[in-house]
């Protein structure tokens, strides 16, 4: 396992017992970054610094520090750790779609809603990436739908990529399901 890939490992399990060990000093720490640059908010230094990977460039360091935001985001109020999602991004709206739909509402705008909030999310620039991923995370979080942390760290780190792999990746699950109306 490379150097890189066990720091993301520990680094996920460290967020993980936090809220396992109801540290809500810690978790309070991380969400201070909320709506802020990345790295800006020195109180977050002691939860992230320590697990980054040896010369890590600013770029991973960022990312380490949106991810330790939004899961302290997402894990706000909740009292125990919730089995992360088995996808990535796009697995976690469809789940939203289909949650929405069990709890009585019309699956095709829940779809249409999502959907938009996708599409705009796939379509960000990276320097908008924390705003739009921390409004899908509280949609997420207001339905108890879990995020995949490791994979969406990784999927942060890789979202500047020419192939846009990571945005065809989240498509893909999302849409993998879809079922459009048919029109008589």
């Amino acid at each position: 396992m490379s150097t890189i890939i066990a720091q993301e490992h520990k680094f996920i399990g460290h967020l993980e017992k936090l809220v396992k060990e109801q540290d809500l000093g810690a978790l309070a720490a991380l969400r201070r970054g909320l709506g802020k640059p990345p790295g800006t908010t020195r109180e977050m230094d002691s939860n992230v610094l320590p697990y980054l990977p040896p010369n890590a460039g600013e770029h991973l360091e960022d990312a380490y520090y949106l991810i330790g935001t939004l899961f302290a985001f997402w894990h706000q109020g909740s009292d125990s750790m919730v089995k992360n999602q088995s996808g990535n991004m796009g697995a976690s709206l469809r789940a939203l779609v289909d949650q929405e739909t069990v709890d009585g509402g019309d699956h095709v705008d829940a779809e249409k809603r999502v959907e938009k909030r996708l599409v705009a999310l796939l379509n960000c620039h990276y320097d908008d990436l924390p705003d739009h991923l921390r409004h899908t995370i509280g949609l997420l979080k207001s339905k108890d739908i879990p995020v995949n942390w490791l994979l969406l760290l990784n999927d942060i780190q890789n979202w500047q990529r020419e192939s846009r792999d990571v945005q065809r990746q989240w498509a893909r699950e999302f849409w993998r399901n879809f079922k459009k109306s048919e029109t008589p």
